[in-house]
């Protein structure tokens, strides 16, 4: 939560508000990675051991490396997904980049921009569901796992393509939560993060069981 307010603050001082919801947007790529305590507490309580020495950085520190990768690459989508939108912006909006106060009635409401407003949204679900269908489970196979971060992130891509509807149904399920979360100037993330967080690692056990050789 804190981290959020600090980047919309720093937005809004850098004069750059217009960015705010692309930044906004790019909590959700970034999410599973905000996740890892919550996942690690998650796998305690399944097993029955006990919450008291559970720290994300011992979380991390079970597979450093691979979470390294998988954190690359989802700062790499969440980038482009940043650059595309800015690129849009300089070609396509002719007027002074807007406030975030007018960004709205601006961009979106006045009828002016539609090319615009149906680029940016289509350029976004693009790399919104890239970062969905490579991160749904790979944050928690790798803290869960000895494997490497290609394999997990290939493991969630087979597991949303075979499992599309749901999978697809977790995603809407994700976007309202956690927007509910930031609509409420970031306030209800309090709720919202631990209740995806933990809602994602019983995900990630359902659709990657463990066999008899993981432990």
């Amino acid at each position: 939560m804190l981290l959020s307010a600090s980047i919309f603050v720093l937005a809004l001082v850098g004069r750059l508000g217009f960015l705010v919801p692309f930044l906004t947007a790019g909590f959700f790529l970034m999410a599973p990675l905000l996740a890892i305590g919550l996942y690690r507490m998650s796998d305690l309580l399944e097993r029955g051991e006990s919450l008291v020495h559970c720290q994300v950085v011992e979380a991390i520190k079970v597979n450093q490396a691979q979470l390294g990768i998988a954190t690359g690459f989802l700062l790499i989508i969440m980038q482009l997904w940043i650059l595309a939108s800015v690129f849009l912006f300089i070609m396509l909006y002719q007027d002074p980049f807007p406030t975030l106060d007018d960004f709205i009635p601006a961009v979106v409401l006045s009828g002016e921009h539609w090319i615009l407003v149906i680029a940016v949204v289509l350029v976004g679900a693009f790399f919104a569901v890239c970062a969905f269908c490579v991160s749904a489970i790979t944050i928690p196979m790798l803290i869960d796992r000895p494997i490497d971060g290609f394999t997990a992130m290939r493991t969630s891509l087979r597991a949303v393509a075979w499992n599309w509807l749901p999978m697809l149904l977790w995603a809407i399920l994700l976007v309202v939560i956690v927007g509910a979360g930031l609509l409420t100037f970031y306030l209800g993330l309090f709720l919202a993060v631990p209740l995806v967080g933990h809602a994602t690692w019983h995900a990630y056990r359902d659709l990657v069981p463990r066999t008899s050789g993981d432990g």
